[in-house]
């Protein structure tokens, strides 16, 4: 299998699978809505108007700039991957750079047009092109439902600031494209002589 198909069929297989369960979970789930399916992994729904893992700012500026900003990020990852295909890299690498790709990719479409296609979730479940949605494009909310609190508990008085207080982890709730994110990053950093062989070569010189 060529890189260019190892490449085109991860991004394909990742983000519809994304797509498939952000629309799910939108459709069946009303907003806050939880299934435990082990004490250390729920299916909790949540959304979010800003970066991976519920971090926001700037209010409604903001989340333009991000959308914005991932979409220019895009276009410099597909050049990224394009040059790596064409070095022949590990396919490790070629993998992770399309799962950062496709995380990105998977984000923006909720930002693009979610708001324009779903109606609210509050108290309700959602409808997929709603005749009255909640939003406008590009103010998409990004559909989370990820949790692992795979422990809960005080912390030991003994830490500094934050002895003694409650502690959940992990607490953060993320989606499909949030994890091949981390996933992707998580095999460039393994696979760094690889990934990014000039700036190696650029260190040893200099060491020299």
């Amino acid at each position: 299998m060529s890189k260019k198909t190892i490449a085109i069929l991860t991004i394909l297989v990742t983000i519809i699978l994304d797509q498939v369960i952000k629309i799910y979970v939108k459709t069946n789930f009303v907003l806050g809505e939880e299934v435990v399916v082990f004490d250390w992994f729920r299916i909790h729904f949540v959304e979010n108007n800003g970066m991976a893992m519920g971090f926001e700012f700037g209010g409604k500026a903001g989340k333009l700039f991000l959308t914005l900003f991932r979409i220019v990020a895009v276009s410099a990852i597909i050049y990224w991957l394009a040059g790596n295909i064409k070095r022949k890299v590990h396919n490790a690498v070629i993998v992770g750079i399309s799962l950062i790709f496709s995380g990105a990719v998977g984000n923006i479409i909720d930002s693009l047009f979610y708001g324009i296609i779903f109606d609210d979730s509050n108290h309700k479940v959602a409808t997929l092109f709603a005749d009255e949605p909640y939003g406008e494009m590009l103010y998409g909310k990004v559909v989370d439902m990820f949790y692992f609190p795979i422990w809960s508990g005080n912390l030991p008085e003994w830490i500094p600031f934050i002895g003694g207080d409650m502690f959940t982890f992990f607490q953060y709730i993320f989606n499909p494209a949030d994890a091949y994110i981390s996933i992707g990053v998580a095999l460039l950093f393994i696979f760094s002589k690889q990934a990014f062989p000039k700036e190696e070569k650029e260190i040893e010189k200099t060491e020299a």
